[in-house]
């Protein structure tokens, strides 16, 4: 089970950057910042099944674990303005970046498979990718609002 979860999270891994370089051909909006945080809470429903279920030293150690890696993806976030839109900017260490952190997080996995029930440790990687890309989404609202007030001067 643990390696066709890796793999899902690979293939995962892969579709993100596609997105995101594409992501970065259109103007972007609010709603397109926004929404894949608010899709992803949707996730949080595996939590009504006892099998996933966590303690909550391993939901807050998940979630700094998140908070941490999602400062590498606030750092390598931007944006431009270009014929007044908005546009991502491309950067070519976020994927560097994003791909350190699969490699990082199929570690863990591995490892923590040994000693963690395989329901905790789904549990526990859900909240890690919930703590990394709610921060990140934050910032990058953030960073946007502040573009956006910049063009209605």
């Amino acid at each position: 089970m643990v390696i066709a979860t890796s793999i899902m999270a690979v293939m995962m891994a892969f579709v993100a950057m596609f997105i995101r370089m594409k992501a970065a051909e259109k103007p972007t909006n609010a709603k397109k910042i926004i929404l894949p945080p608010i899709f992803m809470s949707t996730g949080a429903l595996m939590f009504l099944h006892p099998m996933f279920r966590v303690t909550v030293t391993e939901l807050i150690e998940a979630l700094v674990l998140g908070g941490i890696f999602s400062i590498f993806l606030i750092k390598t976030s931007r944006f431009e303005i270009i014929n007044n839109q908005i546009y991502l900017k491309r950067s070519k260490a976020f994927m560097f970046i994003l791909i350190g952190l699969l490699v990082i997080r199929l570690a863990l996995k591995s490892y923590l498979s040994n000693k963690i029930d395989y329901g905790e440790l789904s549990g526990m990687f859900w909240l890690l990718a919930f703590g990394m890309i709610v921060p990140w989404r934050i910032a990058m609202y953030l960073s946007y609002r502040k573009l956006k007030k910049q063009l209605h001067r």
